[in-house]
Formats: structure tokens, C-alpha cells, sequence
């Protein structure tokens, strides 16, 4: 048995209620609720909140809300392994195991079911323990810039003359969703397992959202998506 989570917690300082605000005409949760449905590899889809109004909204959408998020994993030091864990160990209260768990953030509307399907195809082919989608870094870092005493440095001087193209590629989590074997993440207690594949994806498919600005990158970024 698969099982797709969405944790989305109430509080949000910088976007107020963030995982259900309005984007491009649905709450932006939906997308992950939809995507998650369609792609019809995952025997529950469910949201994990600490939020009657998010359950509810959620399971307009489809998704089930079996039980609400602890005290515990509802604070602003709670990790998203934290969150999972406390899913799988509900599950298991009731005897519902599951074999791959995919967590997919509630603010991901780029993500869809053919992502989600292509990801799991993925994992199961490569005979991985996760799978994490990443995106390459526009500049590379290596070239990167600090500040000290008011004054402009390399970081890696070493790089002043390297060109672009010699250097190596270096990429960074989509921040999105993460599908990994449940056993070895029981194990490790990690969604980074020791044996993670990539999926590569573009700049135009990922957009972090942490305030009002992200958000309105992330609507134009959508329509240009689904056009």
C-alpha cells in the first residue's frame, strides 16, 4: 500500500493562512489534494493539520483527515520527519502499513499527477530508498560572493578564473515533495536516505512561496505552466 500525506499546519505568520489562501481560483492546497488523487498510485491521500478549518477545506477536495496533528508536531520547531512519523505510528495503531509514503508540501501547485507517477516510476526502477526532486542552481555557487568587514570576497577564491561550464553542476531541493520506501525512512529517520535518486526538474516548475512576493512569482509562473 501507498500512502500520499500533506502536512499542513494552521499557523502562518509572513502569508496568513497560507495552505488555504487562493491561488489562480482554488485554495492552493487543492493542487497537492488533486495531483496526489489523480495519479492513482496512492491507496490513501490524507492531510495531516492541527486546523478544522484546513481539514475541512481539505476534504472538500478528496482528501481524508483521519485524525488531527498533535500538540507536539504543531509548534514551529517540528520537522517534517516529526510529522510523518506520527502519521505512519496512527496508521499502524489501526493496522494500516504501507510500503512508500510520498509527502507532498500543501504549497506545491506545480506539482501533478504525472510528476507524481513519472517520481514513483522512478524510484521503483532505480531500486532506491527516496526519491527527492531537484532543480539546478541558476549561478554556480562555487563563484558565490560573502561580505566581511563591509568588504566583497569569494567565497572559494580558488574559482576567480574558472569558467561556468567547468565547474560542477550543483542543484537544490524543489522543496516540494519527497517519495521514499517506508521501511528505510523508519529506519533512518531521515527523508534523505543514504539511497536517494534525483528527479531533475526546471526553474519554471518550482517556486518557493515564503511571502506575498513568492506568491505572486508563483501565479505567473503557473499560468505560463498550465498554458
Amino acid at each position: 500500500m501507498n500512502l500520499a500525506i500533506i502536512p499542513a499546519r494552521g499557523g502562518s505568520k509572513r502569508i496568513p493562512k497560507k495552505n488555504i489562501k487562493s491561488f489562480s481560483g482554488m485554495p492552493i492546497i487543492a493542487y497537492s489534494i488533486q495531483a496526489a488523487i489523480n495519479c492513482k498510485i496512492f491507496d490513501k491521500v490524507m492531510v495531516s493539520t492541527d486546523s478544522e478549518e484546513i481539514a475541512r477545506i481539505a476534504m472538500d477536495y478528496g482528501a481524508t483527515v483521519p485524525f488531527m496533528r498533535s500538540k507536539n508536531t504543531s509548534d514551529d520547531f517540528a520537522t517534517t520527519t516529526d510529522v510523518l512519523i506520527e502519521v505512519l505510528e496512527a496508521y499502524a495503531d489501526i493496522e494500516n502499513t504501507f510500503d512508500y509514503l510520498c509527502c507532498i508540501y500543501p504549497t506545491a501547485p506545480f506539482v501533478t499527477s504525472d510528476i507524481l507517477f513519472t517520481a514513483y516510476k522512478l524510484l521503483l526502477e532505480e531500486r532506491a530508498d527516496a526519491l527527492i526532486p531537484v532543480v539546478p542552481f541558476s549561478y554556480p555557487p562555487m563563484r558565490g560572493l560573502i561580505i566581511e568587514n563591509s568588504r566583497l570576497k569569494m567565497k572559494w577564491p580558488e574559482n576567480i578564473n574558472a569558467r561556468s561550464q567547468d565547474l560542477d553542476s550543483m542543484y537544490h531541493d524543489s522543496g516540494q515533495f519527497y517519495f521514499v520506501r517506508v521501511e528505510a525512512f523508519l529506519k533512518e529517520k531521515k527523508l534523505f536516505c543514504n539511497n536517494t535518486v534525483p528527479m531533475l526538474l526546471s526553474e519554471l516548475e518550482v517556486q518557493d512561496i515564503d511571502n506575498e512576493t513568492d506568491w505572486k512569482l508563483a501565479e505567473l509562473k503557473y499560468k505560463m505552466f498550465v498554458e
